[in-house]
């Protein structure tokens, strides 16, 4: 029963990962394709695309965003750990979880106050580009900060647990 179990876990941790970098990849190519239309427009028909500058200011926050939860996932943020290296060994465990537990509490306290900018946003009813609103496009801010909260939780816990079991 509880293998069962696991591999769901396991499959829906894959398919989140694969959507999570299907979605980062789509979204670069997406902003290097249109970036590359607006130019050759520009340049030899005098006009653009009216739309593109709002959506590529809107996919360069979804790609940073989304870059950071993979980075967040993968340990491969910008750490400063300086001051890690100067403790002894047996404490070192110790000090990466209480920094990772500032992190996810710093990341809630950020999707908390998305999540209220983006409902201030839904209820101002302003629009982004076409019609597509304000709130669609910032809903990232709170969803990334949460998600990456929820895995510097569980990196500071499984930190903890490794260095217990030494």
């Amino acid at each position: 029963m509880m293998t069962k179990n696991h591999n769901g876990l396991k499959k829906l941790q894959q398919f989140v990962l694969k959507t999570e970098e299907s979605a980062l990849v789509f979204l670069l190519l997406m902003m290097i394709v249109i970036a590359v239309v607006q130019i050759v427009m520009r340049n030899f028909m005098g006009a653009g695309l009216i739309w593109a500058e709002s959506l590529l200011r809107i996919t360069v926050l979804w790609v940073a965003l989304l870059g950071a939860m993979v980075a967040s996932r993968e340990n491969e943020h910008i750490a400063i750990d300086v001051l890690v290296d100067k403790f002894p060994e047996k404490f070192r465990a110790i000090i990466i979880s209480f920094s990772r537990i500032a992190t996810a509490l710093i990341c809630l306290a950020g999707a908390w106050y998305g999540l209220t900018f983006v409902i201030d946003e839904y209820q101002y009813g302003g629009i982004a580009f076409g019609i597509v609103p304000n709130w669609l496009c910032e809903i990232i801010i709170p969803f990334s900060l949460f998600i990456i909260a929820i895995r510097y939780a569980m990196s500071a816990v499984l930190t903890t647990q490794l260095n217990n079991t030494k």
